[in-house]
């Protein structure tokens, strides 16, 4: 296939040539092996000890290296969000590429029956929805205002977007089929906001893999061929 041939080519080419301009990386191999690993672990929190550890470099490397994935534009991390809510809210980031077919080739995926069959077909869709968004806020010339949330005890919240007038709460769900379950955490970190000492208005949104949305009462369900259709801006 020509997509395939053409992500193969890049990779080669961003290894080999991009990634000597930008860093000195010695061994390319091994920043090769550690680029499919950052791809295994897109859609989830950064853990860059043992990042590092599979990739069989020190966590100084594994640091710098990413920094090298985002100097480059393929990935980006989304912040915690923790607005003292509650005191057992995970710090970590999460890490997202920008470019899913890019995470597909890197994971082998060559064509969408593979991808609906495989087990990071959710991370990959959510870091897609991340990205659309991502780059909607950067091309109405604002930074990148995205954060989660999760807590110790199983609270998440996919994606959050902070401004001086709303809190926006996305859900990212691939699933083709429209579930009341998508909305649980969705209903449960407004009710937390909405009892805070300041409470704020939430916008609630759920993106999921269906074709055609939906209006509830307390959240708005968003087709994946609508996302362009949003507004994501992080500024009012």
């Amino acid at each position: 296939m020509e997509f395939t041939r053409w992500l193969t080519d890049y990779i080669r080419t961003y290894v080999e040539r991009d990634v000597r301009q930008i860093a000195n990386v010695a061994d390319l191999s091994a920043f090769s092996a550690f680029l499919r690993l950052a791809a295994g672990r897109t859609g989830q929190e950064l853990n860059l000890s043992q990042l590092g550890a599979d990739a069989g470099v020190s966590h100084n490397t594994a640091r710098s290296w990413l920094s090298v994935l985002e100097a480059s534009f393929l990935v980006f991390r989304v912040e915690p969000w923790h607005a003292n809510l509650r005191k057992q809210v995970v710090k970590a980031p999460k890490i997202h590429f920008f470019d899913s077919g890019l995470v597909c080739r890197l994971l082998g995926i060559r064509s969408p029956e593979e991808l609906r069959n495989h087990p990071q077909r959710g991370a990959i869709f959510e870091s897609w929805v991340a990205s659309e968004i991502a780059k909607s806020q950067t091309n109405h010339g604002e930074p990148i205002r995205l954060a989660h949330y999760r807590e110790a005890k199983g609270l998440e919240v996919d994606l959050i977007i902070d401004t001086p007038s709303e809190i926006s709460l996305i859900e990212v769900k691939s699933g083709a089929t429209m579930n009341e379950d998508f909305l649980a955490n969705l209903r449960r970190l407004s009710a937390i906001i909405g009892s805070s000492p300041a409470p704020r208005h939430v916008h609630s949104r759920v993106v999921f893999g269906g074709e055609r949305g939906q209006k509830r009462t307390d959240a708005e369900v968003v087709s994946w061929r609508q996302l362009h259709k949003q507004h994501w801006n992080a500024l009012p």
